[in-house]
């Protein structure tokens, strides 16, 4: 079998449906809402509805780890159902961990969740560089070798990073998510050969809430690099503004958005993920 990038995989999800990517977050509040315990069952009946509504309409489906882990073993298994149902239904599953750590400690997270035939395996996880991106030189290797992918954080949405992400430790320094942005670039100087590759499979995970002069990067330097761009619907950013905000890289971005779609509830969610995913790609027509 040929093994296809996942830079491929994804340029290719973008352009047939679109750059939306719909977050599993099954918050206490929501699974209230939509009539589930909060238990496992309740977790995998939200998850599975969720990846029904998404086949055929969106680029990919983001569940958040953490919601699942909450409840133990059982919300693992949950999860490993969600994540079995995404990729039966040919969606690209990224599993939104956020690993770091170092040596042989790394490598076993970059295993858990990008070793094809593991009960938790992904098309590309969320990875933390703040022990040094290079400490990531193993999940990265395994994502490389097995066609998966890797988002590493490097601006993100939440207020409280901005203090450290835009940090320059000394005058005339590079900030501390540009320097992400460069050594990730090392890590992949160019997508890929072949299977029409635009982007490379090591991406970014830069938030529509920030601005991005303000952390010393252009939109010009994000081209050909994949971006998960959190913060759209709930947290503030229109969809809308997706050209604006990211000008040339605009074309490599998922529009990552939850509770937004979330919170439509069962009855309507397979129109509100039409919805969004209609003016997602609107905007770059």
């Amino acid at each position: 079998m040929t093994l296809v990038p996942f830079g491929a995989r994804l340029a290719a999800a973008l352009a047939e449906r679109g750059p939306l990517c719909v977050g599993i977050d099954p918050h206490p509040y929501l699974l209230r809402a939509w009539g589930l315990a909060d238990d496992a069952r309740g977790l995998e009946e939200l998850g599975r509805r969720v990846v029904a509504a998404c086949a055929g309409v969106a680029a990919a489906v983001k569940p958040q780890v953490a919601f699942f882990e909450r409840h133990g073993s059982a919300g693992y298994a949950a999860l490993e159902a969600v994540l079995a149902d995404a990729r039966a239904a040919g969606l690209l599953v990224l599993a939104d961990a956020k690993r770091g750590d170092v040596g042989s400690t790394v490598a076993a997270y970059g295993e858990a969740w990008l070793t094809p035939g593991s009960p938790l395996e992904s098309d590309a996880v969320t990875l933390s560089p703040y022990l040094g991106v290079g400490a990531l030189a193993e999940p990265v290797r395994l994502a490389l070798a097995h066609g998966k992918g890797a988002f590493v954080l490097a601006a993100t949405s939440n207020p409280e990073a901005s203090l450290v992400q835009r940090a320059r430790p000394a005058r005339g320094d590079a900030s501390v998510a540009a320097a992400v942005l460069a050594d990730l670039r090392r890590l992949e100087p160019a997508p890929l050969s072949g299977h029409g590759a635009t982007l490379g499979s090591l991406g970014v995970v830069v938030g529509a809430t920030v601005t991005l002069a303000d952390y010393g990067i252009e939109p010009e330097d994000l081209v050909g690099i994949p971006v998960l761009a959190p913060g759209f619907g709930h947290q503030g950013a229109e969809v809308a503004d997706l050209p604006r905000l990211f000008g040339p890289a605009a074309s490599g971005v998922l529009v990552a958005a939850s509770r937004s779609i979330l919170e439509a509830g069962p009855g309507e969610l397979a129109a509100a993920v039409r919805r969004h995913a209609q003016e997602a790609a609107a905007c770059l027509a």
